[in-house]
């Protein structure tokens, strides 16, 4: 006969989260783009962001893609990854973590048009992507 053991109920667990004030705008840089004249589309994307639920303090894993027109600057890539790394600890759910990024992203780089999306990896089997738009994103 199976022998039946008891164990101690295991206490909540939750790590300890950063606040939004750990998001590093300071780190963002950008640098003149020499043909205003000519729209050029930027894209960029990276598949290392994350940040944190701020319910569990778990990771949370998503690819970040951002795409631009610039108005006269150019968005300095190693300062977008010192950026987003800042993220790492920050207790922030997908659909703010884009917003933020958007307002962040346009205070900086004054684009004629930026568009994001934040694509999470899937967590108890549900598949998010939040997308924003600057200027607003009309009927999505």
């Amino acid at each position: 006969m199976a022998r039946i053991v008891e164990t101690p109920p295991v206490p909540d667990r939750r790590f300890d989260i950063a606040g939004y004030d750990a998001i590093d705008t300071a780190a963002l840089e950008t640098f003149p783009y020499e043909y205003p004249g000519r729209d050029v589309a930027v894209d960029i994307e990276t598949d290392e962001f994350t940040a944190v639920c701020p319910w569990s303090g778990l990771p949370d894993f998503g690819t970040v893609k951002i795409r631009y027109l610039p108005g006269g600057k150019i968005l300095e890539l190693r300062s977008l990854k010192y950026y987003l790394l800042s993220y790492r600890n920050v207790g922030i759910y997908q659909e703010h973590a884009v917003t933020r990024m958007l307002d962040d992203l346009v205070t900086t780089v004054e684009p004629k048009w930026m568009e994001i999306s934040l694509d999470y990896k899937i967590r108890g089997g549900i598949h998010t992507v939040c997308r924003v738009r600057y200027p607003h994103l009309e009927n999505a």
